[in-house]
């Protein structure tokens, strides 16, 4: 058992160079997550549901936006914070509501910290719950996924809106 340990030990410390990644840590999630995928489709199968034979076009789409906006709201919303503040520290606004967090910790904690702040991690997570949850709870699942391309399209509006509200003072520059 030694032996496994110390190889393991080697692996990392070969991987990681001069900066710390926790490796364990990252295999601890992918765990977590093989568990949950699996428990899904357990729950599934015990309730007579299955995957569709095949996504329309329209449903990837919807989940392609839900999942960007809902990935956006863990992960940089300034609302959202509290849930990411065990493994983060605030390092500055980023504006339109999002804030900059350095991870803090190591090990687990420092692997949790690099998902909860990583919008392109959180979407292998949050468009597999929705995928469950198109199986398990279709209704709600698409009224969530409609909610939050909504939600999506208001935040494209609001941008475009701030963006036309200077192009006089742009016209004048230029």
């Amino acid at each position: 058992m030694q032996d496994l340990h110390r190889r393991l030990h080697a692996v990392q410390d070969g991987y990681q160079g001069d900066e710390e990644r926790p490796l364990g840590g990252f295999l601890t999630l992918m765990g977590v997550y093989a568990g949950a995928v699996g428990g899904a489709g357990l729950l599934a199968r015990a309730r007579g549901r299955s995957l569709p034979e095949r996504w329309s076009a329209g449903d990837v789409a919807l989940l392609a936006v839900a999942t960007h906006k809902a990935t956006r709201i863990l992960a940089k919303d300034a609302v959202t914070s509290p849930f990411r503040a065990p493994v983060t520290r605030f390092a500055g606004n980023a504006g339109d509501g999002e804030v900059m967090e350095e991870v803090r910790g190591s090990g687990l904690r420092h692997s949790v910290g690099e998902l909860v702040t990583c919008p392109f991690c959180l979407a292998v997570w949050v468009s597999t719950g929705f995928v469950a949850g198109g199986v398990l709870a279709p209704r709600l699942t698409r009224s969530v996924a409609a909610m939050l391309t909504a939600v999506f399209g208001s935040d494209v509006l609001h941008l475009l809106y701030d963006s036309a509200k200077h192009l006089p003072e742009r016209a004048q520059q230029g």
